[in-house]
């Protein structure tokens, strides 16, 4: 198969579903319209979805009441899989008819021609972890992560002003940001997960990083055209 005709993951970011008022409509309308367009083209595209709001106000209440991290994780799956059966929902017919809670779903949905939409899998793993194992899974050589974050920084740019945005770094240098951020807990992680980061890094897959807002920039990256975010390769 050639590296053209290969699936594409998508990590979705959970916190582009959302706004200051609650599910952002707009948002998930345009981006369900890209999809649909560019599975029309030909791409053969998987979407992972994160859990936004939804997944942080359930991890934040039962870290107050219980302390009991497992319970987080299982509640932060629970919202990403809510925000994936929206995006099915939009997408209608040309959606696999169930969110993907595992990972040869991916490979029949796939084969059946639609377009699987995934959500957490399994407490103490992300959903960037989910995507990258699904890349494997597939031979997908790119992952597309797309979030409320423009690129891959060296530090925090909202806490240093002097933080460089990269336009590419190898995986080694993502691997290593990644440990500095990562704190192994529901909606703690950095920019992409550790684990996530050094399953990249053992497959080769080639990771951009884009602002999922901008759907110019997610699409070129589908495409695999020049864009503003930052790529992770070797």
């Amino acid at each position: 198969m050639s590296a053209s005709s290969k699936p594409i993951v998508i990590s979705l970011g959970g916190s582009l579903l959302f706004n200051e008022n609650g599910i952002d409509t707009k948002v998930v309308k345009s981006a369900c319209e890209l999809f649909l367009k560019l599975k029309k083209e030909g791409k053969k595209l998987v979407v992972i979805v994160g859990g936004g709001k939804t997944a942080r106000d359930y991890t934040n209440a039962v870290r107050e009441l219980t302390g009991n991290e497992f319970f987080a994780d299982r509640l932060a799956i629970d919202g990403t899989r809510m925000n994936a059966l929206l995006l099915i929902s939009v997408l209608g017919d040309e959606a696999y008819p169930k969110v993907v809670t595992d990972f040869d779903e991916t490979f029949y949905a796939l084969k059946q021609g639609l377009l699987p939409v995934g959500a957490g899998m399994l407490e103490g793993i992300t959903t960037d972890t989910d995507a990258i194992l699904i890349a494997e899974r597939l031979g997908a050589t790119h992952l597309i992560n797309a979030s409320n974050v423009d690129g891959i920084y060296s530090a925090d740019p909202r806490k240093d002003p002097k933080a460089k945005k990269f336009e590419e770094i190898t995986h080694q240098k993502l691997i290593e940001l990644a440990t500095i951020g990562d704190a192994r807990k529901a909606r703690t992680n950095f920019v992409f997960d550790l684990v996530a980061s050094k399953l990249a890094a053992r497959s080769n897959v080639e990771l951009h990083f884009v602002p999922g807002r901008n759907l110019d920039e997610l699409e070129k990256a589908i495409k695999g055209q020049k864009h503003s975010g930052t790529i992770v390769k070797d």
